[in-house]
């Protein structure tokens, strides 16, 4: 099997201000016979908010659940190439891949909170982890985890209520408060907002802002603008490429590809 500094041989040197978290090289998407990716390779920088934009079908959400091996679940879905966390081939036979999900966090577009309390939508994940020891220890994740949410102030004395019951914007982030629980290294957004009115958007983005701290955050996002606000590098996807990556500001401003230029004036999309 060819190793990472083999395929990397030739390919551009990505310019990152932080090392990078996640490393994808020739990564193919097939669904059945028809190929879904082609050839991406894309370094993600640790401790930022890389987005992910392109037009529908272009084969962005495909790749972003490649990152924790999502596509498995799909009959017929096969993945090749290589793609790395920290090192770690996340493909490997012997990964086991309910500790990578653990690891790298999703949050889908439609909010989805499990039909059960606040506080056990929180508690599941490091229940089932078992990161917890005792009921104050899962307490403290969990108060915890909402904090980070931004969203214990709103319901802390609610906690026992359905979380199918807050609003859309507060049950989006319940599941990132769900997300982040488990300690995740990695989180993935795929149109975390796309189903949010614009207070709640604005809500969320600020979550994420204040989350890449400490966690590596990838978004998939149709609003460009979304992408410009919340975002330190942008990669624009088209008809499974990677058409081009870089700086946010450099792909918005000053984009080397003219696929790129005519995307985001509008031209196609």
């Amino acid at each position: 099997m060819p190793t990472l500094e083999t395929m990397t041989a030739g390919a551009a040197e990505p310019q990152l201000e932080r090392p990078a978290k996640v490393i994808a090289r020739n990564v193919n998407v097939y669904y059945g016979d028809k190929q879904a990716l082609k050839d991406v390779s894309l370094d993600i920088e640790a401790r930022s908010v890389t987005s992910f934009i392109g037009p529908s079908g272009c084969g962005k959400s495909t790749f972003l659940r490649c990152i924790n091996r999502m596509n498995d679940t799909i009959a017929g879905c096969r993945v090749t190439g290589r793609i790395e966390i920290d090192s770690q081939d996340i493909y490997d036979p012997a990964l086991d891949v309910v500790h990578l999900r653990a690891r790298v966090g999703m949050v889908f577009q439609k909010p989805n909170p499990f039909p059960k309390s606040i506080f056990e939508n929180v508690a599941y994940g490091p229940r089932i982890h078992g990161l917890a020891r005792t009921k104050a220890e899962l307490e403290e994740i969990v108060i915890g985890s909402l904090q980070k949410a931004g969203l214990f102030e709103e319901v802390k004395d609610r906690l026992d209520d359905p979380g199918t019951g807050l609003s859309g914007g507060q049950q989006q982030r319940l599941c990132i408060a769900r997300a982040i629980a488990v300690s995740p290294e990695v989180i993935l957004m795929d149109e975390p907002c796309s189903a949010l009115d614009p207070i709640a958007t604005a809500k969320v983005e600020e979550l994420i802002d204040e989350l890449r701290e400490n966690y590596t955050i990838i978004i998939v996002t149709h609003s460009m603008q979304q992408a410009a606000r919340v975002s330190q590098r942008t990669a624009f996807f088209h008809l499974g490429v990677v058409v081009e990556d870089g700086l946010t500001d450099s792909i918005f401003t000053n984009p080397k590809d003219r696929r790129t230029l005519d995307y985001i004036t509008g031209r196609f999309g």
